[in-house]
């Protein structure tokens, strides 16, 4: 055999390609002679090697892609013979690293190249460093190796003590890709290119390990679920058997479930849903969702308070004395709530609790404007009967799942508002206040409304189903309490369910009760006041409810009282005033500021509004509560203005009819009250309701309208103590209207002392509180002619009157 070749000794070889293949030195790889390329390349070197010494040679060269990589290995023909299925082969060994120079000629149908041998010698002694690096490649080489079961590999990869060979020894790992075999042959640094096949099989076996947990836990899961399969089955066989044979109970959840049902006082048409809905429990596995959805529909059946019932207190004289002491006024209301008291009293004295599976319960609706207590009435009430109190919001709610619950099927299904409301009661008779019955809405969703027809109807609501539920729930015994600000929001079939009660607002003396006995000791103790340090003198809560605030209820009022005081608690922090202090009327203006709402009688006789012909004071009803309204009219000039009517002021249909028959009453009677009519005939008409951005409407304010007109054209101004509210006809006929008794206590507020209404609304006077009736000359007429002579003032000469002109 030929001496070995030194590295700088220069080699004429043979190339024998290796498409998309790497072979590192010390491997001994078999070719199959078929290949054209394979046998040109051995028959060559054959031929040299017969003026040589030695084994033939050959250039193992990477062809990637058809490109030849610039480094090969230097390598032997070991043998020719057959391969293991028969075809001639030929057996090489790796012998080292050549750098690929030029082409060259040669013996042989394959391609000569000139190359130089490469020095892959390591440093000797090994440095520490590469020392740990060649154990730390044996070891993963060996745990590699270990897992693929090879261990008659390891002893000789432990052998192996040259760096060089070692790091091509990860030539026969099989799971580098070519690129990976291509960079350790290109790597002529052995220490380097023991590094790369580290880091190579290090990060092998580090993937090795993620496909193996995660192959491990899908195993697992896989087998966890079947045993857990097999092991239901077969506790479902059990649990068969054993209620075949009335077997001993046992401690599953279910049988729990079916144990509290069991123990629960129960209806019996709910006991036997219930049941229903336990075996259906027992036949479930937890993984199942609607296992879930039994136990939640379960839990929600089990708390409702079926059989619990608060006992009403018949102390009737008792229960009138908490009302009356938690509010002032609103008698309507007490009187309801005394009488329902006395009848439930008197049921119960004779055995009439049910009749025909109805309870006695109650279905009151509380009208009127905000701030005059209608939802803590709702506490008072319950605190009178001794019931249970549960508030229910409705106002903006739009979906009528929240009135009739959601169908189980849904993720996240709950009952609706109402049977969470006796739930959250703890019995079956509670006082339920739907609050602000008036702002539900309706939308894609459904109608909250038409779903409390029958919660709020006595005659069916005993039988009421909550789509949650989905079994009968009696809400004969609940007193349901709706309030609202606007009737005429509440759909006419709701409303005729339930019995109306008018809230119509506080006259001013019962605000001033309430500002002493109510408001005044909260805002003290809200402020850190204590009750001796600051009094309110009558007169001033007299001049802050009449002058500061105008409005049907207190809120205001409240709030006017707690920036009262803590001024006042300002004041005396900053050592400006001296504690105790009596508050008199006199100090509102330096305490809080001037008055808001002046009455007109107070105002100097020529800055009032109806100082001028052409402006009349009706009476009218918002949903604050009573208000008044002034007309203005006024008459364009004949040069220049338009004839016809103009009216403004954001006006409804109803009251734009009722201009158009003003106008036409008095041009068809204007002689009969000797008005100048002619002039209606060429001018122009303007009538202007003030508070322009308010939206108006309803027919009562035709006989101020009138009143305004005739005003104008008799140049006679209406009286500042006169305020009137009525229909007018085409005939000059007075009609009836709503509102008489908020309108009156609105007359009141504003400080006129004469109002003019329809002789049919005289029997609503019954409804307006005796102190605003002694405090107003009220005159019920039937005819307008009536109207002009009590509202205008006399006429100062005989001469013809002016008619004003619009500027």
């Amino acid at each position: 055999m030929a001496a070995e070749s030194t590295p700088s000794t220069p080699l004429t070889l043979p190339v024998l390609p290796l498409d998309d293949e790497v072979v590192l030195p010390g491997m001994v790889v078999p070719l199959d002679l078929n290949d054209n390329d394979v046998r040109a390349a051995v028959e060559a070197a054959q031929a040299a090697a017969r003026s040589e010494p030695g084994k033939p040679r050959v250039l193992l060269v990477p062809r990637i892609d058809g490109a030849y990589a610039g480094t090969g290995v230097l390598g032997t023909v070991e043998q020719v013979g057959r391969l293991a299925d028969g075809d001639p082969g030929a057996l090489i060994r790796g012998r080292g690293r050549v750098k690929i120079g030029a082409g060259t000629t040669g013996p042989g149908a394959a391609l000569w190249v000139e190359g130089t041998r490469i020095d892959e010698s390591a440093p000797d002694p090994l440095p520490g460093h590469v020392t740990e690096l060649v154990k730390e490649y044996k070891a993963l080489a060996t745990a590699w190796l270990r897992k693929r079961g090879a261990w008659q590999v390891v002893d000789r990869v432990q052998a192996i003590e040259d760096v060089s060979a070692l790091a091509d020894n990860s030539g026969y790992s099989p799971f580098l890709t070519t690129a990976q075999k291509v960079e350790l042959l290109e790597t002529a640094d052995p220490v380097a290119r023991l590094k790369a096949a580290t880091r190579q099989l290090r990060d092998h076996l580090a993937e090795q390990d993620v496909a193996e947990t995660i192959a491990k836990d899908v195993q697992e899961g896989v087998d966890k679920q079947q045993r857990e399969f097999l092991l239901r089955r077969q506790l479902d066989a059990v649990r068969k058997e054993l209620r075949d044979l009335n077997g001993e109970e046992q401690g599953e959840e279910s049988d729990d479930y079916r144990a509290r049902v069991e123990a629960a006082d129960l209806p019996e048409k709910v006991r036997e849903a219930a049941l229903k809905e336990v075996d259906k429990l027992e036949r479930s596995s937890d993984q199942s969702p609607e296992g879930s959805w039994i136990r939640t529909w379960l839990d929600t059946v089990l708390e409702l308070p079926w059989s619990e019932r608060t006992e009403d207190v018949y102390d009737i004289r008792g229960a009138k004395a908490i009302l009356d002491a938690e509010h002032a006024g609103l008698d309507d209301v007490k009187e309801r709530i005394t009488e329902y008291l006395a009848v439930r009293k008197r049921r119960s004295d004779r055995g009439l609790g049910v009749v025909g599976g109805r309870r006695g319960g109650a279905v009151l609706a509380l009208v009127g404007p905000p701030g005059v207590g209608k939802t803590s009435l709702g506490e008072s009430v319950a605190h009178a009967m001794g019931r249970k109190f549960v508030r229910v919001a409705l106002g903006g709610v739009r979906d009528e799942a929240e009135i009739r619950g959601h169908r189980r099927t849904y993720v996240g299904a709950l009952p609706g508002r109402i049977v969470r409301a006796i739930k959250e009661a703890g019995a079956m008779n509670p006082v339920v206040l739907l609050d602000e019955i008036d702002k539900v809405g309706s939308d894609f969703r459904g109608d909250p409304a038409a779903a409390l027809l029958e919660v709020l109807d006595p005659a069916q609501n005993h039988t009421f189903r909550d789509h949650y539920l989905e079994v009968e729930l009696d809400l004969s015994d609940v007193v349901f309490l709706a309030t609202a600000n606007v009737l005429e929001a509440i759909p006419e079939a709701l409303l005729d369910r339930m019995e109306l009660v008018r809230l119509d607002g506080y006259t001013e003396d019962e605000k001033v009760v309430i500002a002493r006995d109510h408001l005044l000791p909260r805002q003290l103790e809200r402020a850190g006041l204590a009750k001796d340090e600051v009094t309110l003198d009558e007169s001033a809560l007299r001049k802050l409810a009449g002058e500061y605030t105008r409005e049907a209820g207190v809120r205001t009022l409240e709030r006017s009282i707690a920036r009262l005081l803590r001024k006042i608690a300002a004041q005396h922090e900053l050592a400006e005033r001296e504690l105790p202090f009596t508050v008199r009327e006199e100090h509102l203006r330096d305490l809080i500021g001037r008055p808001h709402h002046v009455p007109e009688s107070a105002q100097d006789p020529a800055e009032r509004r109806t100082a001028v012909p052409g402006v009349a004071t009706g009476l009218a009803v918002t949903g604050a509560g009573g208000d008044v309204l002034f007309v203005e009219a006024s008459l364009a000039d004949p040069e220049t203005g338009a004839a016809g009517l103009t009216l403004t002021g954001q006006l409804g249909d109803v009251m734009k009819e009722s201009a158009q028959i003003a106008l036409s009453f008095l041009r068809s009677h204007g002689a009969e009250l000797e008005l100048p009519v002619a002039d209606l005939k060429d001018r122009g008409v303007h009538i202007h309701f003030p508070a322009g951005a308010v939206p108006k409407d309803g027919p009562s304010a035709g006989v101020t309208m009138t009143t305004a007109l005739a005003s104008l054209l008799s140049g006679r101004p209406v009286r500042t103590d006169v305020a009137m509210t009525g229909e007018v006809s085409l005939t000059g006929r007075v009609l009836p209207i709503g509102g008489v008794k908020q309108k009156l206590l609105a007359a009141h507020r504003a400080g006129v002392t004469t109002v003019v209404i329809p002789k049919r609304n005289e029997a609503d006077l019954d409804d307006v509180p005796a102190e605003v009736l002694d405090k107003l000359d009220v005159h019920a007429v039937t005819d307008v002619r009536q109207v002009l002579e009590l509202a205008l003032s006399p006429a100062t000469n005989g001469a013809a009157p002016e008619v004003p002109v619009a500027a």
